[in-house]
């Protein structure tokens, strides 16, 4: 191998942020969906259907970005598709929100769209949606949501709920690390949002209504 210089350091290096590290996430892409209703604008929102994960919560349409899907917004709008039976002519996008990266390892890329159809217009899918209902932009820009924050822990092991053996997922004896790093660890915390509505409206769906209400506020 060639001697290491600070020449060929540089030549490596960019200025640019190198985003390589997010492979490792689960990335999927939602659509903030607006509709006029009578003159004034309202966010849509999914209860998602009992028979599906995390079912009978509250969220915008999206999902997880396919290897065929060529861009975020791709996704986005394919799954506005899928859910809401509303075909890409009638979404206009109008911007994004912020990347979100979450504790549980998932990365959310968020579009703001118009939808140009009718609530009574959509096609709803029955599998993947109990309901679909809206709330007046205005409630909440006019509204701040109730925040908790709760502590994040990191787990060295796990316990399989039906024989209670331990799985070890970070060998810290084999390693020589500290005897503490053999129970869980951290000081981090997370906040949480809730929003009250007719629906119960919290966590990743709050924090992106949150992040929309911050940006049109500026």
């Amino acid at each position: 191998m060639k001697k290491l210089t600070i020449e060929h350091i540089k030549k490596q290096l960019t200025f640019q942020t190198n985003e390589s590290y997010l492979i490792d996430y689960f990335q999927s892409s939602v659509l903030v969906p607006l509709i006029e209703i009578d003159g004034e604008y309202h966010l849509v929102f999914e209860k998602r259907a009992a028979t599906i994960r995390q079912g009978g919560e509250i969220c915008f349409p999206g999902g997880k970005i396919d290897a065929t899907d060529i861009s975020p917004q791709v996704t986005a709008i394919r799954e506005t598709n899928e859910e809401l039976g509303c075909s890409q002519e009638d979404i206009e996008i109008l911007g994004t929100l912020d990347t979100l990266i979450m504790p549980n390892g998932m990365m959310v890329y968020a579009y703001v769209g118009l939808l140009k159809t009718s609530l009574e217009e959509l096609t709803v899918s029955s599998d993947e949606v109990e309901k679909v209902f809206t709330v007046p932009v205005a409630y909440f820009l006019e509204t701040a949501p109730i925040a908790y924050h709760c502590q994040v822990l990191i787990h060295p092991y796990l316990i399989d709920p039906q024989t209670g053996e331990k799985e070890i997922l970070l060998p810290v004896e084999e390693l020589g690390l500290p005897q503490r790093y053999q129970e869980p660890w951290g000081a981090g915390q997370q906040q949480i949002l809730f929003y009250q509505t007719e629906e119960l409206i919290w966590g990743l769906t709050a924090k992106i209504i949150a992040n929309f209400v911050a940006e049109i506020k500026k």
